[in-house]
């Protein structure tokens, strides 16, 4: 797993790329979100476009994360997901806990829209292509 920590305006972009597998990956993603909400940050993008799979290691370090940024009274939204770790997401329910933009561009609009929320998400949310049917996926999706 390679992360990469960028800034655009006031907002932390955490840019994630490689297999998210158990090992130091989690321990390290977890002290690096800590470590931005303890230098002020209160705006975060995880973006997952460039990881293929994750495995529990990975869903406990979003879970940490999404306390560590709560508590430090912070926003975050997840983006880039592609379709397996979206449907793993959803398989352990952890979906309806996050806002989900379908990329960067669309997590930075929700945040520059005040506190991303379920119904800010759902405001832009499209239907998603599941094996030839449309259905809508269940919690909060930006443009997914």
């Amino acid at each position: 797993m390679r992360i990469a920590v960028r800034f655009k305006d006031d907002v932390a972009i955490l840019g994630l790329s490689g297999r998210f597998l158990a090992g130091s990956d989690g321990p390290y993603l977890r002290q690096k979100v800590k470590d931005l909400m303890d230098a002020g940050t209160r705006k975060l993008i995880i973006h997952f476009a460039d990881v293929p799979y994750i495995d529990s290691t990975g869903l406990g370090f979003l879970a940490g994360a999404r306390v560590t940024v709560q508590n430090a009274g912070a926003q975050i939204v997840l983006a880039g997901l592609n379709r397996h770790v979206m449907k793993i997401l959803d398989d352990v329910n952890l979906t309806q806990f996050f806002v989900i933009a379908e990329d960067e561009a669309a997590a930075m609009a929700l945040l520059s829209q005040g506190e991303p929320t379920a119904a800010a998400a759902a405001a832009v949310q499209e239907p998603a292509k599941t094996e030839g049917k449309t259905k809508k996926r269940p919690g909060p999706v930006a443009g997914a």
